[in-house]
């Protein structure tokens, strides 16, 4: 049997990820967050997100490298429920931001309500809420996503 030694409760949780527009980036996690960044300067932004214990830090791209926005999968944000995914959806079209899938009720793997967003820079959100029981109840027999915005159905060709 194997020991497990645990690191230290966190008090919060940093990410930092280099951006290609810090003007554009930042603006598109203030509109995401609700929140100002807590400090900007013309290398990076910092956001403080308390109800997250997040401190994300958006830096300028300053390599000769492009940025590698496939080796991070995404990055995602529970919200309490559907009408909270859907929600994401309006704000996320109002601010201009790109959808990559909008909001939908999948059932494969983990069933979830689902958004998909792609920020500035390229990097892919999810935004999801886990169903209810009584949510879970109502999958189809064909496990086919269930979209939650109508006119956001892919067209059949």
């Amino acid at each position: 049997m194997n020991d497990v030694t645990s690191f230290p409760q966190a008090s919060e949780f940093h990410i930092s990820l280099r951006v290609a527009d810090l003007a554009e980036s930042t603006a598109f996690y203030t509109a995401f967050f609700g929140l100002p960044p807590k400090d900007t300067t013309a290398r990076y932004s910092t956001f403080i997100v308390p109800h997250l214990r997040l401190n994300l830090v958006l830096l300028v791209n300053d390599s000769r490298q492009p940025l590698d926005t496939y080796s991070l999968y995404h990055l995602g944000l529970g919200v309490v429920d559907k009408a909270q995914v859907i929600a994401a959806y309006h704000a996320a079209l109002a601010s201009g931001a790109t959808v990559v899938k909008p909001p939908r009720t999948t059932w494969r793997g983990t069933p979830l309500h689902e958004l998909w967003l792609r920020d500035p820079s390229g990097y892919l959100i999810e935004v999801y809420a886990r169903l209810t029981a009584g949510e879970l109840a109502q999958m189809p027999a064909d496990r086919e996503p269930v979209f939650l915005v109508p006119g956001t159905e892919p067209s059949a060709a």
